[in-house]
């Protein structure tokens, strides 16, 4: 498992972080971690790691361009300028009496160093820092605000804080009266969207997963962070390299994109496909009926299977390029080269003699 994150101040709490772990993912229902959106709705814990805490990590304020080192991007990723995210404003939070004997515990979180503070979609969590008799570090609160004031009685704690995929943790002592803790979570937002020439891909024929690194990085093809983002949609990742696998309908138009995520910043990326719709017509005679029971294959030119499908319309989104299609009916076959231009979609038949 991964840990995605980073935080501030003092060191983790050592030996035991395995069970705090099992904590966390029992909270988290041991389910996969989606990647959540700039919204109200709360993320869950992500099933990750909690080590000790790392020292502050650099944060770049500079327009992303790109991978810091390796080949240009490929032409198919265009990204706008980002922007700044701006979470709706965080409602004030009223000042805390603590209670006989308790303390308050202050918290926030922010961005980065010299970044705004995260005013929504925060999740909060203070353990016991000693395991019970089972080995588990006891869930003492949960908080969802942006910068909550947490009563608790004077001693060692354990805090851990989710925006997304991004987490942090540390050990905290809380003593009388109040105690401020201030935590860096470098995430961003990203938003993809699909084109074919000027034309936006609809949300339901295009799917994209997120994964962590450059596609030219060596060792191979990492897991996915996401495996389905959706389009339009913000996801929220750790700051860094990403590499974006777009998938044009489910034949052969696949765009691999390498992209910036910058912590505090909303960045827009746009894939553009070079594609076409093709509908597939087993005809008598040209501008006749088409024929139902027909069984379908697109292979290359090379002979290389793109699509196999069943119907008297089949449609099949294929990049552009050179094509033949194979039609199969009552034991005959028949079969037509064709072209598909990028952005033209349209139908191909074939004559049933």
């Amino acid at each position: 498992m991964m840990f995605l994150g980073g935080s501030s101040g003092r060191s983790g709490a050592g030996a035991g972080w395995a069970c705090v772990l099992a904590c966390l993912w029992m909270l988290a229902g041991a389910t996969p971690v989606a990647a959540q959106l700039f919204s109200d709705r709360p993320p869950p814990v992500p099933p990750a790691s909690v080590p000790e805490a790392p020292s502050t990590p650099a944060i770049s304020l500079a327009p992303p361009s790109g991978p810091a080192s390796g080949p240009p991007l490929p032409a198919a990723l265009t990204q706008p300028p980002v922007t700044a995210v701006a979470p709706p404003p965080a409602a004030a939070v009223a000042p805390v009496a603590p209670a006989p004997n308790h303390a308050v515990l202050a918290l926030t979180a922010r961005y980065g160093k010299d970044l705004p503070v995260i005013n929504g979609g925060l999740v909060w969590r203070v353990f016991s820092d000693k395991p019970d008799e089972t080995g588990a570090f006891k869930l003492i609160r949960e908080d969802k605000g942006a910068t909550p004031n947490i009563v608790l009685p004077p001693g060692n704690y354990i805090v851990h804080v989710a925006l997304g995929l991004v987490t942090a943790a540390r050990s905290v002592s809380v003593h009388s009266e109040t105690d401020r803790e201030s935590f860096l979570l470098p995430a961003g937002g990203l938003r993809i969207e699909g084109r074919v020439g000027t034309s936006k891909i609809p949300a339901n024929q295009i799917s994209f997963s997120v994964h962590k690194g450059s596609q030219f990085d060596s060792g191979g093809e990492s897991p996915a962070l996401v495996p389905n983002a959706t389009p339009g949609d913000v996801v929220i990742l750790p700051e860094g390299t990403y590499n974006i696998i777009s998938n044009y309908g489910d034949a052969n138009s696949v765009v691999r994109s390498d992209i910036r995520v910058q912590a505090g910043k909303l960045t827009d990326a746009t894939i553009t496909h070079r594609a076409a719709v093709i509908t597939l017509k087993l005809v008598g005679e040209k501008g006749g009926e088409a024929l139902a029971n027909t069984a379908w294959s697109v292979i290359t030119p090379g002979g290389d299977v793109v699509k196999e499908s069943i119907g008297a319309f089949p449609r099949v989104i294929l990049a552009e390029g050179e094509y033949r299609a194979i039609a199969k009916n009552e034991g005959k076959v028949f079969e037509q080269s064709f072209n598909v231009v990028n952005g033209v979609d349209r139908e191909v038949e074939v004559v049933a003699r």
